[in-house]
């Protein structure tokens, strides 16, 4: 994407995410002036650069941009909307008046009158990915909890936002009839999946999230063996209203809702085994009761588990 200045190193931040493979940069023609020259390593594709906003919801362009060490674009305005997310590396921000440290975790959005400033750490060059698109439906989706357009946000899954990101990436630069659909669906999830993750700036290595993403993990790994809240904090050896206040800061569901999804997720891929029966998953997960397994199961997938094996199984 940009231009660049230099400024002095700040202390070193543990990276959130793994290292993606990225491609070195290229421009082939038509390839858009914005794109960035100073880049390290850059993966990016670009479509219908003059799409008209009174489409539903466009992609434009995107990509992933290993930044250079002297990395620096200012803007007081953009075409598109852009949603820019950190996976690795470390920089500055200022948009809109407001001074920012970038780090793993963080998204940033602009747009249309939109001032921002960005600049590499020149002794941790930043890797980002971004994507601009257009559209009617742009602004709805763009709205709180999600990414704002002249705001700075965390995400409490960084590993989900970046694999949504890499699949709009594949996705773009795949020429088939059903690409433009395909990158506004994918678009459309990644910014439900950022509004639905999104935590304040300052969030991500606090002590309270790192305890929020422990016992989120040990539900994860030990929810067919967990029936009641008790037993998780026994387990991660917390208070039980600690673990429902972590979860209803960082989450949009409580411990116990989390682990009711997570085993009627599992029941729904078990009940689709020819010849298992309902009370047998519902054992299964722990239920005593097929009664309650079942109103569980509607709570969480709508239908019934009979109904459910009735429209999925051969």
């Amino acid at each position: 994407m940009r231009q660049r200045k230099a400024l002095s190193p700040p202390r070193h931040v543990p990276s959130t995410v793994p290292p993606r493979k990225i491609i070195p940069p290229h421009t082939p023609p038509g390839e858009p002036e914005f794109f960035s020259t100073q880049i390290a390593q850059a993966k990016r594709f670009y479509l219908d650069m003059e799409r008209s906003s009174a489409v539903r919801l466009a992609v434009v362009c995107g990509g992933c941009e290993r930044c250079a060490p002297d990395y620096h674009i200012s803007r007081n305005d953009f075409r598109y909307y852009s949603i820019e997310f950190v996976a690795r590396g470390h920089g500055q921000l200022r948009l809109q008046d407001r001074d920012y440290r970038l780090g793993p975790g963080d998204i940033l959005a602009y747009g249309p009158r939109i001032p921002h400033d960005i600049r590499s750490d020149p002794a941790s060059p930043p890797v980002k990915y971004f994507v601009d698109f257009v559209g009617q439906e742009a602004l709805e989706l763009l709205r709180p909890p999600g990414p704002v357009p002249g705001q700075l946000l965390q995400t409490s899954a960084p590993e989900q936002v970046l694999r949504l990101y890499d699949d709009l990436i594949n996705t773009g630069l795949r020429p088939t009839p059903f690409r433009d659909r395909l990158c506004a669906v994918i678009l459309e999830h990644l910014l439900l999946r950022i509004a639905e993750t999104a935590v304040a700036p300052g969030t991500i290595g606090t002590l309270a999230f790192e305890s929020y993403q422990r016992c989120r993990q040990y539900l994860d790994d030990h929810y067919l063996s967990l029936h009641n809240l008790t037993q998780l904090a026994a387990a991660c050896h917390a208070d039980p209203a600690y673990i429902c206040r972590l979860f209803n800061r960082f989450d949009y569901q409580s411990p116990y809702q989390y682990l009711i999804r997570l085993k009627m997720l599992d029941a729904a891929q078990r009940l689709q085994t020819p010849g298992l029966l309902v009370k047998q998953v519902a054992s299964q997960m722990g239920f005593a009761d097929p009664f309650q397994f079942s109103r569980s199961f509607r709570r969480v997938l709508g239908v019934s588990p009979r109904q459910f094996v009735s429209e999925t199984r051969p």
